[in-house]
């Protein structure tokens, strides 16, 4: 064997310590923890949003928004509170979208407005088109919209990869993601259910499910909407076979609402008019919308000429019609809302019609929903609506296909998301029967920064959350301040004072009043007037305590008129003061 010579001594010994620093940096690498935040979809349904990070990198897995509610009075849509992202800009890599639904990708093209352009977005060929519609009349730059395949394996920065593995929900091209980061590897299983039998798409993929399994997973994020519910979710195929049945009996015209999103439904939608010879005329900008991006990318199989115009459709033999629309939540400026109340453009409702409302209503939409349907019975039309005849189904797992997923992932700890507190609670329990430890149960709130490492999770320091309230084009400028004047206004109006101030300093007499949603003037005078003896006497007291200041003249009068209208009336207007320089 030869001698080795100095340099080759050398050249030996350094590579050694070389390959003794590597081992070493990997260990220290995962000694760092990997940080999740969730920042939506807990507490509630609706508003998806999920920080992960490691080190100085952070990721995003989806961004979604959620409608208002009643009190939510004036308000649009509501976003997660972004001012952690805001304050983290420049450490974030990329956006990872599960699938296409609103509440998973409606608030990305407002982190672009607030952030400016500061990631690339990764997802599915559907999802990703869907996201970049969102930016269509948004005056903002475009990110790079990356699409991706399943199962291959994509590295997004120097400490992230990411692998979407496809599931079954109620959107074509849903997936789960895999995460990895030196020290964790995380599951985040987006909105999902196992249907056995998919309506079309590549399915639940059981094998890499199982597969990432086997190689370890040391944290769970799984869908819980559904964690209340036993046994397993119904395929989609059966809602086709009850709409078909539907549709086979109907003598008129067929009026179908469902969500504009639910590509699997449409399909359906579209073999049942086939069937039957009947035409479809479609309306709504959502339905509009996705018809367009799922026929320009072969996502809906559809005879030639089974379209027509929405105008066409109340021309037409009763019995070659189908009309399919949005409206299934009651919105007002919906489709089937318009028709419901007899303001639709091109269609009125005949009592020969036949109306399917394919979906269920969305916690908080129960009354509008209600409505709707009392106004097409009302018109004599039959209305095809109830859970029980099956013309919908929901795209989220129940409690047996929650214990299959946590069965092949076998992960070490286990985050609910994506629900309320009992639903999250009822799934670590389910959890926690598939043999995940209880200590190892991770029940988060928003805002809380769970600390991921190989032998236990930490809370760590809570970062800010809550919600982002979007009224017209401004994002963020309506508070609970303003919400909680806007309640004053809707439930006891407004009372406006004007008083006159001189320039020597004195107030003059001529105070005016008004009032909007407080009393009706004329049957009120008395009030009024007593209320503007009380104003006089109070600035001639504050003038006399040599009072001065505007905004505690302000603050007194507001108050004192205040105490008097409630004592009156057991009511409480907003006081609005002006006091005005003549």
């Amino acid at each position: 064997m030869p001698k080795l010579n100095n340099n080759e001594e050398n050249n030996k010994s350094n590579n050694k310590k070389s390959k003794v620093n590597l081992k070493n940096k990997k260990l220290n690498e995962e000694f760092y923890p990997t940080y999740i935040i969730p920042l939506g979809g807990l507490e509630e349904v609706g508003k998806n949003m999920n920080i992960i990070s490691y080190r100085d990198e952070m990721i995003l897995v989806d961004a979604g928004l959620a409608f208002p509610s009643d009190e939510h009075l004036g308000i649009d849509i509501i976003i997660p509170n972004l001012a952690f992202l805001e304050n983290n800009k420049d450490k974030l890599k990329a956006l990872l979208v599960t699938h296409g639904h609103e509440d998973h990708i409606g608030a990305i093209p407002y982190i672009y407005e607030k952030l400016g352009n500061v990631m690339d977005v990764y997802g599915t060929k559907l999802s990703m088109a869907f996201v970049e519609s969102k930016f269509e009349k948004k005056e903002v730059k475009k990110p790079k919209f990356n699409v991706v395949k399943t199962r291959k394996e994509v590295k997004i920065s120097k400490y992230f990869t990411a692998e979407f593995v496809s599931v079954t929900h109620s959107i074509a091209d849903s997936t789960a993601i895999k995460i990895k980061t030196p020290s964790a590897t995380i599951v985040h299983t987006g909105d999902f259910k196992i249907d056995l039998t998919p309506v079309s798409g590549e399915g639940f993929d059981f094998l890499r499910m199982a597969q990432i399994g086997e190689e370890g997973v040391d944290l769970l994020m799984s869908d819980s909407t559904n964690s209340l519910r036993q046994g397993y979710t119904p395929s989609e195929r059966t809602v086709g076979k009850n709409i078909d049945l539907a549709v086979s009996t109907a003598k008129g015209r067929v009026i179908i609402a469902a969500f504009a999103s639910h590509v699997h439904r449409i399909q359906q939608i579209i073999n049942v008019a086939k069937k039957y010879k009947r035409k479809i005329a479609i309306d709504g900008k959502s339905m509009l919308k996705t018809f367009d991006i799922c026929k320009r990318l072969g996502y809906l199989d559809m005879p030639k000429n089974i379209l027509i115009d929405i105008e066409k459709a109340e021309k037409m033999a009763e019995d070659k019609v189908m009309v399919l629309c949005t409206g299934t939540q009651g919105e007002p400026l919906a489709a089937l809302s318009r028709i419901a109340n007899s303001n639709h453009k091109f269609i009125t409702l005949r009592e020969s019609d036949t109306v399917i409302i394919s979906s269920t209503p969305i916690p908080g939409n129960e009354k509008a929903t209600t409505k709707n349907v009392n106004q097409l019975l009302k018109k004599q039309a039959d209305v095809i609506f109830e859970r029980s005849v099956g013309v919908h189904v929901s795209g989220h797992a129940s409690q047996d296909e929650q214990k299959l997923l946590l069965n092949l992932v076998k992960p070490k700890y286990f985050m609910p998301v994506h629900g309320e507190y009992a639903m999250l609670q009822k799934h670590g329990e389910t959890a926690v029967e598939t043999g995940v430890k209880k200590e190892n149960v991770i029940i988060a709130e928003n805002g809380h920064k769970i600390g991921l490492m190989k032998d236990n999770w930490v809370l760590a320091e809570r970062v800010p959350a809550g919600l982002t309230l979007i009224d017209g084009g401004s994002i963020g400028d309506v508070g609970n301040a303003v919400l909680k004047d806007r309640q004053s206004l809707a439930d006891d109006g407004i009372f406006v004072v004007s008083i006159p101030l001189y320039k020597d300093g004195t107030y003059g007499e001529q105070i005016e009043l008004a009032t909007r949603g407080f009393v009706y003037v004329k049957n009120a005078e008395e009030l009024l007037y007593e209320a503007k003896d009380l104003i006089k006497l109070e600035l001639k007291n504050l003038e006399s305590q040599n009072i001065l200041e505007i905004s505690k003249v302000k603050q007194i009068i507001r108050r004192k008129v205040s105490d008097y209208l409630y004592k009156k009336t057991k009511r409480a207007p907003m006081i609005l003061t002006m006091i005005t320089e003549v």
